[in-house]
């Protein structure tokens, strides 16, 4: 095999690049394992030095059905990047994995890829492709048995890949038209109005608490007495809980409704809103 048949051979096999192949070939004598096995530890050792670098842009990546569908966040530097071919084919195979592994993270990392390697050993050698930092972010599975999964997505780069991307799911196997709409424009909602939580009772306390105080703050130089502040303090903390408790916000298509009034009227037995989830890069 001549010099050049091999560096072809080295570079499909690992994907570097031309001048990586070429210098482990002759690093190796022209060993084509010992080659792959020079340009694995330097792929490592390249990826771990970008690993401090910060990853703000990237891809959220939806994969699934409607009873089982799944996101995952995949962190770039920059937007060329987020766009870029391997990358995406590379994202949008990891979401498949991701949804069959119910975003079990530890699991999805030692999962095998087509090409035979680890979803780790893939993410190294295409930081070391690349040149920049990439790294897995949040990832959630939404799975009912007696459910509609509905999609959202904004800022799309491909089928399956944006920027911000919302899954919600509803508890029916009605399909109607109503029912369509409605799933779609909640999706659509959701996207907009960015919720915490389905209900005030879901909203961790540890935000309530972080409200609280940012309330008591504004409120100590006011000049209203103790009891009078107590009042306002509870109304603002009560508003918070309905401003970002989902069932409760104001419906995007028409304001003057509650997305719970919106689900009422619909007057299908049993419907309600089971899960949903909204990631958007850089939030």
């Amino acid at each position: 095999m001549s010099d050049i048949e091999k560096v072809k051979n080295l570079r499909k096999s690992t994907g570097a690049g031309f001048k990586d192949c070429n210098a482990a070939l002759k690093e190796s004598n022209g060993d084509l394992e010992k080659a792959a096995e020079i340009l694995r530890v330097k792929g490592i050792a390249k990826a771990s030095k970008k690993m401090s670098r910060e990853a703000t842009e990237g891809v959220v990546v939806i994969s699934g059905n409607e009873k089982k569908m799944s996101l995952i966040e995949v962190n770039c530097e920059t937007d060329f990047v987020a766009k870029n071919d391997d990358f995406i084919e590379f994202v949008k195979e990891l979401s498949e994995l991701n949804d069959n592994n119910s975003s079990n993270l530890n699991e999805l990392l030692k999962t095998t890829m087509k090409n035979k390697k680890t979803v780790d050993e893939n993410l190294v050698a295409l930081i070391a492709k690349i040149g920049e930092k990439i790294s897995i972010g949040r990832a959630k599975t939404i799975s009912f048995e007696s459910s509609r999964n509905f999609v959202y997505q904004h800022s799309i780069i491909k089928e399956n890949v944006s920027k911000l991307a919302v899954i919600v799911s509803l508890n029916t196997n009605e399909r109607t038209d109503n029912v369509d709409l409605f799933g779609k424009q909640l999706s659509m909602h959701i996207a907009a109005s960015n919720p915490i939580a389905l209900n005030s009772n879901d909203i961790k306390q540890e935000l309530i608490d972080k409200e609280v105080n940012l309330i008591a703050e504004e409120l100590k130089n006011s000049g209203k007495t103790e009891e009078i502040a107590k009042k306002i303090s509870i109304g603002k903390i009560n508003k918070f809980k309905d401003e970002n408790s989902l069932l409760t916000q104001d419906w995007v298509m028409d304001p003057k409704m509650k997305v719970k009034d919106v689900l009422k009227k619909l007057e299908l037995t049993n419907l309600k809103i089971n899960e949903f989830i909204r990631l958007k890069i850089g939030e």
